[in-house]
């Protein structure tokens, strides 16, 4: 920079300012790094890479709307339901992917995965530990409910996780479930019915019943770091 400043003739200020503008970029891509990172999201997807003409179930004008990040500030949550193959957890990384460039801490994890390391957490007495860590994020997308059965004490902890982010910060949650039938799906009808009460408080239901799009049938996933 300062070889491009003296064969430019560039002034003082103006070198000052570039090397700035320089620090504050390096800044920046080291900040979005950080986060990516920290996001575990399972692919690269982008909501310019879901092809709405060829899933007609999805309500394009809702999820155009929801990628504006305005349900972040209001600690509204978003819930995809429908079957296996239709595009829910393509949808839901792409809007974890938005708010993460847009400068929004975000967590990905499956609900088993969810599941598990709050059991662990518990047998090893770092419960609270755990659940500071599940309420940190903006966002939390937790995929992939009611795919795999959730061990005896998973809806509990799940309810706990959503009951910790309740009204102070969003979360994306997919489902293969329908909401009427959370009763009988998860095993504890008064667990779900909480869950239920505090998802839906402030929420935008997102149901997709259109044909399986093969664009979120395999998913690779990172090994994300333990909580805390």
């Amino acid at each position: 920079m300062l070889d491009q400043a003296r064969t430019e003739r560039m002034s003082l200020t103006a070198a000052l300012e570039r090397l700035l503008e320089i620090e504050v970029e390096a800044t920046e891509a080291r900040r979005l790094a950080a986060r990516e990172r920290f996001a575990c999201l399972p692919e690269p997807w982008t909501l310019s890479d879901f092809d709405f003409a060829a899933q007609p179930g999805v309500d394009e004008k809702l999820i155009r709307d929801l990628a504006t990040l305005r349900f972040l500030d209001d600690a509204s949550n978003v819930l995809f339901v429908g079957p296996p193959g239709v595009g829910k957890t393509m949808l839901s990384v792409a809007l974890g992917r938005a708010a993460v460039e847009a400068g929004n801490r975000v967590y990905f994890t499956t609900a088993a995965d969810l599941a598990a390391r709050c059991h662990k957490a518990a047998l090893q007495g770092r419960w609270k530990t755990c659940m500071n860590f599940f309420a940190g994020p903006k966002l939390l997308i937790i995929d992939e409910l009611g795919y795999l059965p959730l061990p005896k004490d998973g809806a509990s902890a799940l309810f706990q996780v959503i009951n910790q982010r309740y009204l102070k910060s969003s979360t994306i949650l997919t489902t293969n479930v329908g909401i009427a039938d959370w009763a009988t799906g998860f095993g504890d009808a008064t667990v779900a019915a909480a869950m239920l009460d505090r998802l839906l408080h402030r929420a935008a239901v997102a149901g997709i019943d259109g044909p399986p799009t093969g664009s979120a049938v395999t998913k690779t996933r990172p090994q994300p770091s333990e909580p805390g």
